[in-house]
């Protein structure tokens, strides 16, 4: 295993910001990553674990060690009547995990199709869309705890998910790392299609007709019409968390702008989308310097070419300061910025 010294992490994430690490090294097996965890060399140094890097900022160089993570491999662990439980190491591509799921007919990842990233962040993140989350079908999450060098395993319930959080952001936030996550898939799939753009997708088809892969395809679909490829514009897909506030200021809101939708959470808040709160602040399209909101989705933050991660900061910074100024909500950024 090498590790090198001053090295470029620009293509390692999907903003293509410029930033350079102390150390770098790639962790291929558990051995790997064990030896560089337990290294006197790096112990005192802080330590970044790279997935796909698809939700990370950088605004400066990283004066520690940044580890990427290639553990790769996916197992059936066991079957019941209705649900197979598989294992994928976290160094997977998310997205290739989904199409091993659709291939082998397990149910449960297809409205998850296209989300950049990796196996490990998926649980950290609680990544989510149309209507499903990883808490909707994750067992459990495998890994090792920094501060005693001990595998550790937490279920679903342990792992306290919350609305793109989970413990793996709070208490063990820089003290644990994710090695393997384990998922229950169905095996007699249920169809969601909940999201309107969804059903607009597969208009002519009935439920019973809609198959998993439909699904992932008409989701592909959607995904491809609002969202920039990193590798023409970099970004990190949604820039922030939409909204949660009270139901008595969303019928205010609502009364005000019509075409404000919301959704009832299990709190009882209503979760009201970010992109039209950027959007109606005036920001869709515009950009400082060369950082902007993309014009076909407010919601997205990109890198123009030669932005540097402050640019980025400033420019979601003005973005919430609108925000707040016309409707009086904050706006909680997703992306980890380091």
């Amino acid at each position: 295993m090498e590790i090198k010294s001053d090295y470029s992490i620009k293509e390692l994430n999907t903003f293509g910001i410029e930033a350079r690490a102390r150390k770098f090294a790639a962790a291929e097996t558990l051995e790997d990553l064990r030896g560089l965890l337990e290294s006197d060399e790096f112990r005192g140094m802080p330590r970044l674990i790279l997935g796909g890097g698809s939700n990370v900022l950088f605004t400066k160089d990283f004066d520690g060690i940044v580890i990427k993570m290639l553990l790769k491999g996916i197992e059936v662990l066991g079957k019941d009547n209705s649900c197979v439980y598989v294992k994928a190491r976290a160094g997977e591509n998310w997205d290739d995990f989904v199409s091993y799921a659709l291939e082998n007919n397990f149910g449960g990842l297809e409205n998850l199709s296209l989300i950049p990233g990796t196996v490990g962040a998926s649980p950290i993140q609680n990544i989510g869309a149309y209507g499903v989350e990883i808490k909707d079908v994750l067992h459990e999450v495998e890994g090792i705890n920094l501060l005693t060098g001990k595998t550790e395993v937490y279920d679903n319930s342990s792992c306290r998910f919350g609305y793109r959080n989970s413990i793996f952001k709070q208490e063990l936030k820089n003290s644990f790392v994710v090695t393997s996550v384990t998922y229950r898939l169905s095996l007699d799939p249920r169809i969601n299609v909940s999201y309107a753009a969804l059903k607009q997708e597969l208009l002519g088809l009935t439920e019973s007709e809609i198959t998993i892969r439909d699904v992932s395809e008409a989701v592909k679909r959607v995904r491809m019409s609002k969202l920039p490829d990193p590798s023409v514009l970099g970004n990190a897909g949604s820039f922030f968390k939409n909204p949660e506030i009270e139901k008595e200021k969303f019928l205010k809101l609502k009364a005000m702008h019509q075409d404000l939708t919301g959704y009832e959470t299990q709190a009882g808040k209503v979760k009201i989308p970010a992109g039209w709160l950027i959007q109606n602040s005036g920001w869709r399209g515009k950009r400082l310097g060369n950082a902007g909101s993309y014009d076909k989705q407010a919601l997205i933050l990109v890198n123009y070419g030669g932005a540097a991660g402050k640019d980025v900061v400033e420019l979601s910074r003005a973005i919430q300061a609108s925000v707040e100024k016309e409707f009086g909500v904050h706006l909680e950024t997703e992306v980890n910025i380091i």
